[in-house]
């Protein structure tokens, strides 16, 4: 795969550069929570274990516009807090791929209201538990909070529960099934018993599902670290956005089905642009090793990078289709590169080797039968060729089709 490059700056050694004059990070303060959201993700000074913390609401400032990627893309000057001006060699390549794609992106993200509606089932859910568990505290995590939902996706809840002794995560999960089998706005309650147990359910009358986990605090840091990645950049969340919508539409990301994981997936994103040589991205957790998940603000991270959204997709796909060495290579976003495997129990005899960056495990482990990995390469080969020769996102992906399926959505 070659590809002709025109840029303003230097080039990377993948098939992108990037362009990052970037958005200005919103701080993630413990005490401060989405616009439509009465409950704030806790801290994590440990007083977020306390029943007594009570984070009082507050606006959280997200930089959302609707034109700020179209403005980005067509070289205009875009205000977020501060004015900046978006130069011409941001669309020298692959102008319809970029604009596609931010298309894709303006009507699938996550609206205000979807939040608002989320946010709404969570404060009813959080009263009719605590006749049940009194000091139970119940967060909305992932996606739905750290700026990389779309419309259709699920939200996750953690229900923190203290106390000197350890709740058996199945056991409480047991107890609010028979509960929310009462509630008359819940349905289709499902427990399951993997890693990481979760009570599965949808709103009643509508197609939004929840997985709610007890104590998984991991995942509330795990919340913070993606939203400060979210936002360090505009081209993080279209990118991470579309990639999600063509690993799902080409059946490879289903972690239940021995494919990919969100997570994982958002992970392969990450590392990809920490590994140009003009890094979009830096290692947060490196630069910044308390204030990535604690109240202290993160300064933006401005990019030499000057590749437009389409370079760094169809780079994504020739990374992991010819450059990176799955059998030899593990991805950490922590270390901002591909580290040597080792012969521990995490990435010895495994496929594909993505770190956590918190708990250093196996994030990919879900994909453990050879017919299931060699699909994997071969969807990333394959949309790498088919992107490359016809430079229309609608090769690889039905454009349309989403984008009625989320536009319909309410």
């Amino acid at each position: 795969l070659h590809i002709v490059k025109r840029q303003c700056l230097d080039s990377s050694s993948h098939p992108v550069g990037s362009h990052s004059i970037q958005a200005p990070l919103p701080p993630c303060y413990p005490d401060q929570v989405l616009p439509g959201s009465s409950r704030s993700l806790p801290g994590f000074d440990r007083s977020y274990l306390s029943p007594h913390s009570h984070p009082s609401p507050q606006a959280f400032a997200v930089p959302e516009s609707p034109n700020s990627l179209r403005d980005y893309a067509k070289d205009k000057v875009y205000g977020l807090n501060v004015l900046q001006v978006y130069k011409p060699c941001h669309i020298y390549l692959y102008p319809q791929l970029s604009n596609q794609m931010v298309e894709l992106f303006e009507v699938c993200q996550q609206q205000s209201s979807d939040l608002a509606r989320k946010e709404m089932i969570r404060t009813q859910l959080q009263q009719d538990i605590q006749h049940v568990y009194a000091v139970g505290r119940l967060y909305l995590t992932g996606s739905s909070m750290n700026g990389l939902g779309c419309r259709s996706s699920d939200a996750d809840l953690c229900l923190v529960l203290t106390g000197n002794k350890r709740p058996d995560p199945i056991h409480v999960l047991s107890v609010l099934q028979r509960l929310f089998k009462t509630l008359p706005y819940v349905d289709r309650t499902q427990l399951i018993r993997a890693k990481v147990p979760i009570l599965r359910f949808r709103e009643k009358g509508s197609d939004l599902e929840f997985d709610l986990n007890v104590n998984n605090t991991m995942g509330i840091r795990n919340t913070f670290l993606l939203r400060s990645y979210a936002y360090a950049d505009l081209r993080i969340r279209p990118m991470i956005l579309v990639i999600k919508k063509w690993a799902r539409h080409n059946q490879i990301n289903d972690a239940s089905k021995g494919t990919l994981s969100s997570y994982a997936l958002v992970l392969m994103v990450l590392h990809y642009l920490q590994t140009l040589n003009e890094p979009v991205l830096p290692s947060l957790q490196r630069e910044y090793p308390v204030s990535v998940f604690s109240s202290k603000h993160i300064p933006p991270y401005v990019s030499r990078n000057q590749s437009s959204l389409g370079e760094l997709f169809l780079g994504f796909l020739k990374y992991y289709a010819t450059c990176f060495r799955w059998d030899k290579q593990v991805i950490s976003v922590r270390e901002a590169r591909a580290f040597p495997k080792t012969n521990s129990k995490e990435w010895r005899n495994k496929y594909i080797c993505v770190e956590e960056p918190f708990e250093r495990t196996n994030v990919a482990r879900a994909v453990h039968e050879k017919i299931k990995f060699d699909a994997i390469k071969a969807q990333f080969a394959e949309s790498c060729r088919m992107l490359q020769q016809k430079k229309d996102l609608n090769s690889i992906l039905p454009v349309r089709a989403i984008i009625n399926k989320e536009a319909s959505r309410r």
